[in-house]
């Protein structure tokens, strides 16, 4: 397993084809995938303002699944750090703490104005988009990266997506630079 550990804000497990997609790559331990209960409440808890067609049990059962198959991702014990962290969200603090407790490298997030550099620099962390995130972990291990794309695409089964509609899907996640550099390989996904 590598020791090079992110953590995934809430807002990048809201959408699932991107969970999914994020889910997919920590099971192939090319990186150290974590999280916390905090994280897990706030992305379901913001779903679910939004779908309240869905049901708590079943993205409570996403939440186990994720926990029970990506290998020591649950964080615990930061708590005592967050009083002392400054971020323009104080609500944002808990998801730095965290980072912090596992010496985290990056933080994956949409919110990159949340988390700005000169303060997450004295850690050694550094927030990223996750259409930046996902390009770094294409240029290092492409095969990783056309793998999960392609599995996720095969999971989908109602209906069924072609390739290039899946990166269409990847655009509209806010994922354009990923999509460009997948095109290359869409016989494969």
């Amino acid at each position: 397993m590598s020791d090079f550990t992110v953590i995934y804000d809430a807002n990048v497990l809201y959408p699932a084809p991107l969970r999914d997609l994020l889910l997919r790559l920590a099971v192939q331990d090319i990186f150290r995938a974590r999280w916390t209960d905090r994280i897990h409440d706030e992305w379901i808890r913001n779903l679910l303002v939004n779908r309240p067609d869905l049901s708590p049990d079943r993205l409570n059962r996403t939440r186990q699944k994720m926990n029970e198959n990506v290998r020591d991702c649950l964080i615990v014990d930061y708590e005592h750090l967050i009083p002392g962290l400054e971020l323009p969200d104080s609500d944002d603090r808990h998801v730095l703490a965290a980072a912090i407790k596992v010496n985290a490298a990056v933080i994956v997030t949409y919110n990159l104005a949340d988390f700005p550099g000169n303060l997450l620099a004295p850690f050694g962390i550094e927030a990223q988009h996750p259409d930046d995130f996902l390009v770094f972990q294409f240029d290092l291990n492409k095969a990783a990266l056309v793998r999960a794309v392609r599995q996720q695409r095969a999971a989908l089964q109602n209906p069924p997506r072609s390739a290039h509609e899946m990166l269409g899907t990847l655009e509209s996640l806010q994922l354009p630079t990923l999509a460009q550099r997948l095109r290359q390989f869409q016989d494969l996904l």
